[in-house]
């Protein structure tokens, strides 16, 4: 039987005969464990029996606290094929999950002692406290039925630090299990240990298989496991589960690997930061044997852990402690397999023991071990993709570890095979013979495995940019301070130039600011602006980015003018009336003006008496005008620089009612409200005449239309210049229809003339409008 050194076994008989074994937390090996809130982490097993040559299976049954299991079996070159499915009951819910799979794939050993097990990769489910577990032999599979000695094997990781203990863990409870009857027992057996709790049957519920597991012959007892002693710990001939490597005595060459610690190399990047062992509470009395060295890392294997991806990054040290256990107390091996590990928020843990800085011998990927090392991403990447966050922790620690060693994380390596196998891509290899591999390789790369998960592996190119560098995506987002036009920007002379790039930061040793090629501004890394005064002149304006390896990239250069000539005004803003309905509050008006600049016009704005912004090329608008006012109409014209200048003439537009006329002729007098200040005069008699004097620039006639209207002549200063038809199809009023706008402000005299128009003599006025 194995032992546990904190197990202590017991037996009860029951009336009817039976026997009741069960394991319970030994107060000799660990006193007061309930009331302490640091504990280890504990590995707890449970023999499968019942059924056929086929199948193995246990129904659902309480346990203690758990939050990973997996399933192991005699004989480490024993292959299990088939499928090996679990479900597990939340103990934060009480529900109970759908069936899940278990990786069975794992990779061979060579080698084996008889301390080392046979096991599928652990499945990380969270805390739980109930479990069931199916093994089917695959159908139409020749040979020998299912491997013996199947066992489901479950860990409890245990609390390590203050922070859990804060979170929790003060409450959690070492994984011992219930009371297993032996066969024949009268007792009752746990209320959920015999069946489903809903009435149900034990059959998957997710259509992962349709066999039911039927109720075995005996219920499950608890066994205890030895671990690992000092005198008789098993050798670390067992890779990690989902990245098996031969025995720690297969290598290539004798003379690659030492049990004395090497000379740590300086990398050509910084190290990033790594949580140590003590830090996620490794139990190193587990695994007392001294750790073992290669001769250097000339490839870093990427793999995933497999299990579920919802975890949460406070519990990594958790997940991290159960993995730990699984190898080392499960499958029998000296140390956790993975050289670093990596969780879904880019923390990154040293995983086997022996310093991160060495290279120290891990059992990650069969076959390659001792020219490499590798690093595991917490989760399962066959249909989720990894974060940017793992990537660039997995890009810098591959980074770091390779540059100890001169190689370029994107580059290729020879390396000598330790086995003869085949890798997923059906890519045959020879013991003893050298092959390529990409520094940045994914385990399939080396044998024949899902692992990292196909979305992972897909990001390695991504992974091996990032590592080697130069920084990736880099460019000028925006210049602050400054107008564009065209290509080129345009400022007064202070700028900040903003910038983005697709490398994370964390892989960037700093940006700089180059003006006509030369660094004025160096930032972090982390940086992502930059701020520079230019000298009146044209520029050019990019960044530079330095990678951590120290490769640069450069962002194109933009054209930067600074410059602090103020535009002009060619032509000062001017009124002018223009044709329309006028009433006593708003006169139709033109605004005209014409403004540039040496440079680059921007735009010109309205300031006042409203609000408005127009193009460079606009230089008109309609408007409208208050009567007997002056008013300012003030304008300021930009360059793309920023540089402004403003002009603000005022203007005054006057009504004259026909009433301020000079009359000759017959003329009628006439009211209604349609008429500008309720009066107008009228006339059919050929000739008659009004005459207005008045200073201005630009003036209008403001007159009637209808179907009857006639026409008149127009005269200017003594000259005729116009003939005026007054005929609409519809009745207007105020309407000024005939404009006339002259350069500056004079003294003009403006006379109107009845024609006599046959059929429609008549003529209708209500005055002049008049700007001064």
């Amino acid at each position: 039987m194995k032992r546990r050194a904190w197990l202590t076994l017991g037996a009860v008989v029951l009336g009817g005969g039976g026997v009741v074994t069960y394991a319970v937390a030994s107060p000799s090996a660990d006193p007061g464990a309930s009331g302490r809130a640091k504990r280890p982490a504990k590995v707890y097993d449970l023999a499968l029996k019942g059924g056929t040559g086929d199948k193995r299976e246990l129904p659902r049954t309480d346990t203690e606290q758990f939050s990973m299991l997996g399933v192991s079996w005699t004989g480490a070159a024993k292959r299990l094929d088939g499928t090996a499915q679990v479900r597990t009951r939340s103990l934060d819910t009480g529900q109970w999950s759908a069936w899940q799979d278990l990786e069975l794939n794992v990779d061979p050993l060579e080698n084996p002692d008889g301390g080392v097990r046979a096991a599928s990769e652990p499945l990380w489910v969270g805390p739980s406290d109930g479990m069931q577990v199916q093994v089917i032999r695959k159908n139409g599979t020749s040979g020998s039925a299912l491997p013996k000695g199947l066992e489901v094997n479950l860990v409890d990781p245990g609390v390590a630090t203050d922070a859990e203990t804060k979170a929790g863990g003060t409450a959690a409870k070492p994984a011992a299990f219930v009371a297993d009857e032996s066969p024949g027992a009268t007792a009752s057996a746990p209320t959920d240990s015999a069946a489903p709790s809903d009435g149900t049957t034990a059959a998957p519920t997710d259509g992962q298989t349709t066999t039911s597991p039927a109720a075995t012959d005996t219920t499950p007892a608890a066994t205890d496991s030895a671990s690992p002693s000092a005198s008789a710990s098993p050798t670390d001939s067992a890779p990690p589960s989902d990245s098996a490597s031969p025995t720690d005595s297969v290598s290539p060459s004798p003379s690659t690997s030492s049990s004395a610690p090497p000379s740590a190399p300086p990398s050509t990047v910084p190290e990033p930061p790594i949580v140590s062992r003590a830090d996620w509470g490794a139990d190193e009395s587990i695994s007392p044997e001294a750790p073992e060295y290669n001769a250097d890392v000339k490839a870093v294997f990427v793999h995933h852990t497999d299990g579920a991806n919802d975890y949460s990054c406070a519990d990594s040290p958790s997940i991290i402690r159960s993995i730990y256990a699984y190898h080392v107390q499960v499958s029998g091996w000296k140390d956790i397999g993975y050289n670093f590990l990596v969780d879904k928020c880019g923390t990154i843990f040293e995983g086997r023991k022996g310093g991160v800085d060495l290279p120290v011998f891990g059992a990650h990927t069969y076959g390659w071990n001792r020219e490499s090392a590798g690093v595991a991403v917490l989760g399962d990447y066959t249909t989720t993709s990894a974060t940017n966050a793992t990537l660039a922790s997995v890009a810098r620690l591959a980074a770091w570890k390779l540059g100890q060693y001169g190689a370029d994380p994107a580059g290729t390596t020879q390396l000598t095979a330790g086995a003869s196998q085949h890798n997923y891509f059906s890519t045959d290899f020879t013991a003893g013979s050298k092959y390529t591999f990409q520094r940045i390789s994914g385990h399939r790369d080396g044998y024949n495995t899902q692992c990292p998960g196909g979305l992972l592996y897909d990001q390695l190119p991504t992974i091996r940019t990032w590592a080697s560098g130069p920084v990736q995506g880099l460019k000028v987002s925006s210049v602050d301070g400054a107008g564009l036009s065209g290509s080129t920007y345009y400022t007064k002379g202070g700028i900040t130039v903003r910038w983005t790039a697709t490398t994370p930061a964390s892989l960037i040793s700093k940006f700089e600011l180059l003006v006509d090629g030369k660094s004025v501004a160096t930032t972090s890394g982390t940086a992502t602006s930059a701020a520079v005064t230019l000298a009146l002149g044209s520029h050019t304006v990019a960044v530079r980015a330095v990678h951590q390896s120290g490769r640069t990239a450069t962002s194109a250069a933009l054209p930067v003018v600074a410059e602090t000539t103020a535009p002009t005004f060619t032509t000062n803003p001017k009124l002018s009336l223009r044709s329309g309905t006028v009433s006593t509050s708003a006169v139709p008006v033109a605004l005209g003006w014409k403004a540039t600049d040496d440079k680059a016009l921007r735009e010109v704005k309205l300031l006042s008496p409203t609000t408005a912004t127009f193009g460079p090329t606009t230089t008109t608008s309609s408007r409208t005008a208050n009567s007997g006012a002056a008013t300012t109409w003030s304008m300021r014209a930009y360059d793309y620089a920023g540089n402004y200048r403003t002009s603000s003439p005022s203007y005054t537009p006057v009504i004259l009612q026909e009433t301020a006329a000079t009359k000759s002729g017959s003329w009628t007098s006439r009211s209604s409200t349609s008429y500008l200040g309720g009066k107008s005069y009228s006339s059919g008699s050929k000739g008659a005449s009004l005459t207005w004097t008045f200073t201005g620039r630009s003036a209008a006639w403001v007159v009637s239309r209808a179907a009857g209207s006639g026409q008149a002549y127009i005269y200017v200063d003594g000259t005729k210049t116009s003939t005026v038809d007054l005929k609409s199809s519809t009745s207007l009023y105020r309407q000024a229809i005939w404009t006339k706008t002259w350069s500056s402000s004079a003294k003009h005299t403006i006379k109107i003339v009845v024609v006599g128009t046959s059929g429609r003599p008549t003529v209708t006025t209500d005055g002049l409008v008049y700007i001064k």
